[in-house]
């Protein structure tokens, strides 16, 4: 078994659990792992909120991180599969 070196992180304004769900219920040898919440209020959030969630793609390991609305999904990062049909 080869252990990854490398993590793709992913950028959220607040969806990373619902994201890192939809991945896991979606592709084979995928999962949510530990999820991370802050442990009180903060600037932009509350205590409880989800800050980051681990999770993997088809064995690939990710982070998701809400951080907030600066950064946008765009088309420069995608998941391809390949499969048989």
């Amino acid at each position: 078994m080869v252990t990854a070196k490398n993590t793709i992180c992913l950028w959220y304004d607040g969806t990373a659990l619902d994201a890192a769900t939809f991945y896991a219920q979606t592709f084979p040898d995928s999962a949510v792992g530990a999820v991370h919440r802050a442990p009180s209020d903060y600037p932009s959030g509350k205590e409880g909120d989800v800050i980051t969630v681990e999770f993997t793609v088809m064995g690939i390991p990710c982070l998701g991180l809400n951080g907030g609305p600066g950064i946008q999904h765009n088309i420069a990062f995608s998941f391809q599969v390949a499969t048989d049909d």
